[in-house]
C-alpha cells in the first residue's frame, strides 16, 4: 500500500487548516519628513485654542471685579446719602493715669526699735546693790513689794516664753536679751524665763552668763522683779522674770495658784 494513503477502514481525519499569510505592508507614500509636519501643526492648532480660553477667563474675570467695584462704590454712596451729615462725638478729655504712690517705710519707728535694740546696758553694772545677799539673788524694783518676788520664786505667775542663752557670746546674748524682755512686753506678757547656764562648759566652770544676765535685767524698765528659777523651771541656770503689767487693749494673762 502506499505510504501516506489511508487504510479503507480507518476513519477520515479533518483537515488541519493552514495559518494564512500576513497581508503584505501596504506602502505609504507619505515620507517621514511630511509625518512630523503635520503633528507640529496639530499641537499648534492645541495651544492656539488654550490661549484663546484662557484670555477668554480672564477678560470674564476682570469684568466681574470691575462690575464689584461699581456696585461697592454705589452702595456707598447710596449710605451716605442716606446718613446725612454727621459730626464726631465730643469725647471728654483723657485723665492721666496716676502712678500709685510708694508704700511709706517707717523710717523713724524702725530707727526708735534700733535706738532700743541698741540700747546701753553696760556690762561693768554692778547689781548687787539691788540683789538680795543669798544665793537665789532675787531682784525687785523699788515700790514693788518682796511679798511679789515670793510670789514669783513660788510659781503664782505661768511662764509665758522663754530665751536660751546657752552657746552664745556676750555680745549675741545681749542684743538677744533685749530683743526677747523688749517683744514679751510689746505682747503685753508678765512672766518669761531667761537660761543662762550653770556654766559647766565654761572654762573654769564659772557661770560666765548668769552674772550679766541679771545685771542686764536690772537695766531694763520693763522688767519689775526677777529671782532664780525653781529646781523644775532650770535651778540655778535660770532665772524667772516679772514684767511691769501693760496698758489696756493687750491680752492679760492671769496668774494661777503654784
Amino acid at each position: 500500500m502506499p505510504k501516506n494513503v489511508p487504510h479503507p477502514g480507518e476513519p477520515k481525519r479533518p483537515a488541519t487548516p493552514r495559518p494564512a499569510a500576513a497581508p503584505a505592508p501596504v506602502a505609504s507614500d507619505a515620507s517621514p519628513d511630511v509625518s512630523k509636519a503635520q503633528t507640529g501643526f496639530a499641537g499648534l492648532g492645541s495651544l492656539r485654542d488654550a490661549l484663546k480660553v484662557q484670555t477668554r477667563q480672564r477678560e470674564q474675570q476682570r469684568v466681574a471685579v470691575q462690575a464689584a467695584r461699581v456696585e461697592a462704590a454705589a452702595d456707598s454712596d447710596l449710605f451716605r446719602r442716606e446718613i446725612g451729615q454727621i459730626a464726631p462725638l465730643k469725647q471728654p478729655p483723657r485723665a492721666q493715669p496716676r502712678r500709685s504712690s510708694p508704700v511709706p517705710l517707717p523710717l523713724q519707728t524702725q530707727r526708735d526699735e534700733q535706738a532700743v535694740l541698741h540700747e546701753a546696758i553696760s556690762d561693768e553694772f554692778d547689781p548687787e546693790a539691788f540683789l538680795d545677799t543669798d544665793d537665789t539673788l532675787y531682784y525687785h524694783r523699788p515700790g514693788i513689794s518682796e511679798e511679789v518676788v515670793k510670789k514669783l520664786r513660788r510659781g503664782t505667775w505661768i511662764v509665758q516664753a522663754q530665751l536660751d542663752l546657752h552657746g552664745m557670746r556676750r555680745e549675741e546674748a545681749r542684743e538677744a536679751l533685749q530683743a526677747f524682755i523688749r517683744e514679751a512686753g510689746k505682747r503685753g506678757l508678765r512672766c518669761v524665763r531667761v537660761i543662762h547656764g550653770k556654766g559647766l562648759g565654761s572654762a573654769g566652770k564659772e557661770p560666765v552668763l548668769k552674772g550679766k544676765v541679771r545685771a542686764w535685767l536690772v537695766q531694763k524698765e520693763e522688767v519689775i522683779a526677777f529671782c532664780q528659777a525653781r529646781p523644775h523651771d532650770g535651778g540655778a541656770g535660770a532665772v524667772l522674770v516679772l514684767l511691769q503689767p501693760h496698758g489696756a487693749g493687750h491680752a492679760h494673762h492671769h496668774p494661777h495658784a503654784g
